[in-house]
């Protein structure tokens, strides 16, 4: 349990640090162009307990799932299999749907998929070297 909790941590402080340089550092500049499509940025701050409690949702959920199923194989192909297969179920389809009912350009969806991928593959890997077994 305690190995769970730990990696709980970790995977929500690394996933806020993820988001953070995906949505600020990278993409913030394109999300500026697109201004009337989001909150302004004092309400967006007012708001931003829930950004915290959805990537604490987020981590428990991916610690939890990626634990039921580990093996005692080679962590860190399990760890990226893992995390492809939340892209593939939560990343990819959210941005394609986000593409379909808002005008989002094609470019920032397609940076969007590809940078949070890449985000999430990072978590598989880090989840899967925290819960790791011994062959």
């Amino acid at each position: 349990m305690k190995k769970l909790l730990i990696a709980w941590v970790v995977l929500f402080v690394a996933w806020m640090a993820g988001s953070f340089v995906v949505h600020h550092l990278l993409l913030g500049a394109d999300y500026k162009g697109l201004a009337g499509l989001f909150r302004a940025p004092a309400a967006a701050q007012a708001l931003f307990h829930w950004m915290v409690l959805a990537h604490v949702l987020m981590a428990g959920a991916f610690v939890w799932i990626y634990s039921r199923g580990v093996e005692a194989k080679p962590w860190l192909g399990q760890g990226l299999r893992f995390g492809l297969a939340i892209a593939l179920l939560g990343v990819v389809p959210m941005y394609l749907i986000y593409y379909v009912v808002q005008p989002m350009p094609a470019l920032l969806v397609a940076k969007q998929i590809v940078f949070d991928t890449l985000v999430v593959l990072i978590l598989g890997a880090l989840a899967a070297l925290l819960l790791r077994r011994s062959a």
